[in-house]
């Protein structure tokens, strides 16, 4: 069976920009929902998808950190040569992760983290993760359980070194956000089974910026932008965008 392959997407409307980044095995459509909502309001909204995502697992596991960091500054240099200026960013698990390096490192109008690890202790439940998503990417091929079986422990014999790239850049990451100024809003699901939810009070805590706010979402799970409270979060995101100083 032939999968259809997701595209990026670039939903243009008003002069203020919003950089969407999904997560870690996930493609644009975690943040496509969000990315509608807020062109409905007044927002231009822009999703890659970093290299190695969006198709099957075995293209994940020969990408690298540093090449999703890039495909994150290409990105926003991308809405700058559309023309635009003012570009705020949110992140949901790795894509927060990113998006709190790209607030260090850019100037930015604000950041928002959704469900994003700082603590490198969760090698296993990542993981599983990844072991769900090649699982049901070959249930799409149409493979038989044996097949999908042995596939799936060759990945993970495969992908140490990814995942030990990726631990040590959740980790630089956790040592520098004390040298983010940007206004944050840090959004955390509260039944998250993939990561060490204190990542979000350390975030909150750790930013300098003056502008921040947390806000815990009783009824979600990880990829919280596609579970119960959605539209609650929607809402939630535009008045942190609608707070900011776009001047």
């Amino acid at each position: 069976m032939k999968i259809k392959q997701p595209q990026p997407f670039t939903f243009e409307e008003g002069e203020r920009a919003v950089l969407l980044l999904h997560g870690f095995t996930g493609h644009s459509a975690d943040v496509r929902m969000l990315g509608r909502f807020l062109q409905k309001h007044g927002y231009t909204t822009h999703a890659p998808i970093y290299r190695g995502h969006g198709k099957e697992l075995e293209a994940l596991i020969d990408a690298r950190p540093d090449e999703w960091w890039a495909d994150v500054q290409e990105s926003l240099n991308h809405l700058r040569e559309l023309g635009y200026e003012k570009i705020a960013v949110a992140g949901l698990s790795l894509g927060g992760v990113l998006g709190l390096k790209l607030a260090y490192s850019e100037p930015l109008k604000g950041v928002i983290t959704m469900c994003s690890p700082m603590f490198f202790d969760n090698k296993e439940q990542l993981t599983q993760g990844f072991q769900f998503k090649a699982r049901q990417y070959k249930q799409l091929e149409g493979k038989d359980q044996d097949t999908i079986e042995e596939e799936v422990k060759q990945l993970l014999e495969e992908s140490d070194e990814m995942f030990e790239q990726l631990g040590q850049f959740i980790t630089d990451v956790h040592d520098e956000i004390d040298q983010i100024y940007t206004p944050t809003f840090v959004v955390q699901a509260e039944n998250d089974e993939m990561i060490n939810t204190d990542s979000a009070n350390y975030i909150y805590e750790q930013v300098e910026a003056e502008q921040k706010d947390i806000k815990w979402y009783k009824n979600s799970g990880h990829v919280i932008t596609m579970d119960k409270e959605k539209e609650q979060l929607h809402e939630d995101i535009l008045e942190f965008l609608e707070s900011l100083d776009w001047s």
